[in-house]
């Protein structure tokens, strides 16, 4: 019997040098995997500008930790990728044709890009 397929997705921020995940999921279908990188960008879009939580916040399965942008072109530019549906058809084609479905953010302010990735495989597959 064939394997089903999976797939993977992570969020990343990186200053050019280093990068950290910010975290990440494997899914059974590439509709999860778009639909999950959405949350995460509205997620991050939408938590920008609130005060930082101090105590220990506990976030639902497979959301990433809030990201604090120096201005506001980032989370626009991520609300803008998460709603557009040339966006999302865009990203869901090149998971149908194999290949990765990116999109990256820069926040100059500090040097900072953040990566939502989307494939075909699990996390060490790329």
């Amino acid at each position: 019997m064939p394997r089903a397929a999976v797939y993977a997705a992570e969020v990343t921020l990186s200053d050019g040098q280093r990068f950290a995940s910010l975290g990440g999921v494997v899914v059974r279908n590439r509709r999860l995997v778009l639909l999950w990188l959405r949350r995460q960008a509205l997620r991050l879009a939408n938590g920008h500008g609130l005060p930082a939580v101090t105590e220990s916040v506990t976030l639902p399965i497979g959301d990433v930790r809030p990201v604090h942008f120096h201005g506001s072109d980032v989370p626009e530019e991520l609300r803008r990728w998460a709603t557009g549906g040339t966006h999302q058809d865009h990203a869901i084609r090149a998971l149908e044709a194999g290949f990765p479905a990116l999109f990256t953010v820069l926040d100059p302010a500090v040097g900072l890009s953040l990566t939502l990735a989307g494939w075909r495989g699990r996390p060490t597959d790329r």
